[in-house]
């Protein structure tokens, strides 16, 4: 599969952005779809899970300020991010991880948070 994300940009703290992950292929295979970010000179970090049943986890730095939900029929991932700080700034990747393990990586989209 191929993933595509979208939806980064630049806004203020306490603003809000919605990142779209769109999948090309076949998704019937892919159990869980997760959100990576990567700040300037950091390691990358998970952010949010959501499995195909629809459970979901977050890190704690987001939790209660992002929301992560999948649209099966639109082959599409969503992260609702509200209350952005300028530590969420960074590059946000989404992943998808198919029943037999195999991952697939999309090109990431740019947030910036500043004032």
């Amino acid at each position: 599969v191929q993933l595509q994300a979208s939806g980064g940009g630049l806004v203020r703290p306490g603003g809000s952005l919605r990142l779209s992950c769109t999948v090309s292929g076949s998704i019937f295979n892919i159990n869980v779809m997760d959100w990576y970010r990567q700040a300037p000179g950091k390691q990358r970090e998970w952010v949010a899970s959501i499995t195909k049943g629809g459970i979901t986890h977050y890190a704690d730095s987001v939790w209660g300020r992002f929301t992560i939900s999948r649209d099966n029929g639109k082959n599409a991932v969503y992260l609702q991010m509200n209350d952005l700080k300028p530590e969420d700034t960074g590059v946000f990747n989404c992943r998808a991880v198919e029943y037999n393990g195999f991952t697939s990586w999309g090109k990431g989209t740019q947030v910036t948070v500043s004032s």
